[in-house]
């Protein structure tokens, strides 16, 4: 008889085992994502925010100047006034490259504009009060089963630049133009890809005015602060490879952890300016066109005592703009050397154009430098130059500003950046980012 029920317990424990190993929730399609360091890690797809327009490389590139003009002027504002007696600190806002992700349980897919020039996470949700049209169904918290609001007490609240408490953490976050997201900081769980991870703080916004988002349905923030997507994952570093302007099929590629690595890359030194923390400030020391090497002043790009000024590297302004004195010995000097004239037809969008020769020959284009602190980064042409046979131009995509420089996402085409946050570096490694 013990012979006997020793057996029995012996096939249920067996079945239990097997039992076990079949509805695991490891048998998932979807893996959890590891929150340390070490095992985190992912890959999301990007693409362009025009990518689905039948325009030409030039109309591209007219469309996204325009944007980065309002880019520009957002993330040269300091701060903007809810009420006459409250300010809060301007962020970026729009961007020029869309990432998908899914948010709840069960999952919703949609596409929000990846920034590295704010932090803050966020999308629409029910019941809204005032709401841009999006291209997906607005985000019902009420049917997720992982949603969560954040009480004020929380460390997420703490760090928004301006709140209140009601009904748990209430957030308001200005992008400069005029645009805005108000609602409730809450937790849920986000998919990237293949990953999905809990507890994420994000915005649930039921007011939301702009024109600047409705390609997708919100915002994830990349930046430095404590809200943003990479310092909730805590992870010591994220890259992207943005594929050319013109390859409308490629896709650009977000890495994030341990999928971020480059074999043989330049690092350069991130600064800090406790002004304005979220953005990533490089130490551009020089540009060089040709052999010249430009007479700037090597201050010109430094971050002043009152915050202003400095230069960052950005993945949602498209052209790079450089401080009024640096770029006007910038295209000085290209104008030295092209041997071309000058286009004042006005009918660019851009700063400095050159009509093309009449008898098609081609036109010989200076090698252009960009000094960082310990990386010289050489640009290939394309990087900085565009052609259209319509309008017989040559232009140079740069531009001027009265206040913060950028380095845009036109001279980042095809080159891997890397940021590692642990080392305080950024770097970058020449490749074809639709082969990623």
């Amino acid at each position: 008889m013990a012979s006997s029920a020793s057996h029995m317990i012996i096939v249920i424990l067996l079945v239990l085992a097997v039992s076990s190993a079949l509805f695991s929730p490891a048998a998932s399609t979807s893996r959890s994502l590891d929150r340390r360091p070490e095992k985190n890690g992912f890959r999301v797809s990007l693409r362009h925010v025009d990518s689905g327009g039948n325009y030409t490389k030039f109309e591209r590139l007219q469309r996204a100047v325009k944007r980065g003009r309002l880019r520009l002027q957002r993330l040269s504002a300091k701060t903007a006034s809810f009420e006459p007696s409250v300010e809060a600190p301007v962020h970026a806002g729009n961007g020029e490259f869309l990432m998908n992700l899914a948010i709840g349980t069960p999952a919703e897919t949609y596409s929000a504009i990846m920034d590295t020039g704010s932090d803050l996470i966020w999308t629409q949700c029910k019941p809204c009060k005032v709401c841009f049209d999006q291209p997906t169904p607005i985000f019902d918290p009420e049917k997720s089963s992982s949603f969560s609001k954040l009480p004020c007490s929380s460390d997420l609240c703490v760090a928004l630049p301006i709140s209140s408490c009601s009904d748990g953490c209430e957030y308001r976050y200005s992008y400069g133009d005029h645009s805005s997201t108000q609602g409730v900081l809450a937790t849920e769980t986000f998919t990237f890809g293949d990953a999905s991870v809990s507890k994420i703080g994000f915005g649930c916004g039921e007011d939301n005015r702009g024109r600047a988002y409705s390609q997708g349905a919100g915002l994830v923030g990349l930046g430095r602060g404590p809200l943003s997507l990479i310092s909730q994952l805590g992870v010591p570093k994220f890259s992207y490879c943005l594929t050319s302007i013109d390859d409308s099929k490629g896709i650009s590629t977000l890495l994030v952890g341990s999928e971020a690595t480059v074999k043989s890359a330049i690092p350069t030194p991130l600064i800090q300016n406790p002004s304005r923390p979220s953005f990533y400030y490089l130490s551009l020391e020089g540009i060089s066109v040709g052999d010249t090497l430009l007479p700037i002043e090597k201050s010109t790009f430094s971050i002043q005592d009152d915050g202003s000024g400095g230069l960052i590297i950005d993945s949602g302004t498209t052209i790079t703009y450089l401080k009024d004195s640096a770029f006007a010995a910038l295209k000085k000097e290209f104008i030295s050397q092209m041997k071309l004239d000058v286009d004042a037809s006005g009918s660019t969008e851009l700063d400095l154009c050159f009509t093309l020769p009449p008898d098609g020959s081609p036109v010989d284009v200076p090698q252009l430098v960009f000094h960082f602190e310990g990386a010289d980064l050489k640009l290939p042409k394309e990087n900085y130059i565009i052609e259209d046979s319509a309008l017989r131009v040559i232009c140079l995509t740069m531009g001027s500003s009265s206040g913060m420089s950028i380095f845009g996402n036109f001279q980042q085409q095809n080159i891997v950046v890397l940021h590692d946050l642990e080392k305080e570096t950024i770097s970058f490694a020449p490749a074809q980012c639709n082969q990623l």
